[in-house]
């Protein structure tokens, strides 16, 4: 059932007048990247859209980190935690340095800090709408 507000989203989302601007629409055609930096960039935000190795990663904001601190620090269990690293490190988020038997991680390059910092902003400095998710307790 859709109710009026629904109507007047749908009003709001839909063009008025079916004309298309086809300068503007070939240039933004002409800078939208390959098809597979796409996907690759999709990927990216689908690894962040997982709280436990979005914690992963928030932690190694502060420095390299082993497994096992790792660990607790996301509050993953440490067989987690390193499928959650093997799976940021082949989409070269994470990198690794062994010493010995440890493992020590780190986030790849800068690009990927300015990425957490610029995500974990946005969020500090908005107020999201998730109706399906009333974090207050009320």
């Amino acid at each position: 059932m859709k109710t009026s507000s629904d109507a007047q989203v749908m009003s709001i989302e839909s063009c008025a007048a079916k004309a298309v601007d086809a300068e503007r629409v070939a240039a933004v055609c002409s800078r939208m990247p390959a098809e597979t930096d796409l996907v690759g960039t999709a990927d990216i935000f689908g690894l962040l859209a997982d709280p436990g190795r979005l914690r992963l990663l928030l932690a190694l904001l502060e420095g390299e980190l082993c497994v096992c601190d790792l660990a607790v620090v996301s509050g993953l269990s440490e067989s987690s935690t390193s499928h959650a690293l093997r799976l940021l490190r082949a989409h070269r988020v994470v990198s690794v340095r062994r010493a010995g038997r440890m493992a020590y991680y780190r986030l790849a390059d800068a690009h990927v800090r300015m990425l957490l910092d610029l995500a974990v902003a946005h969020t500090e400095h908005t107020q999201a709408v998730h109706p399906e998710r009333d974090l207050s307790g009320s």
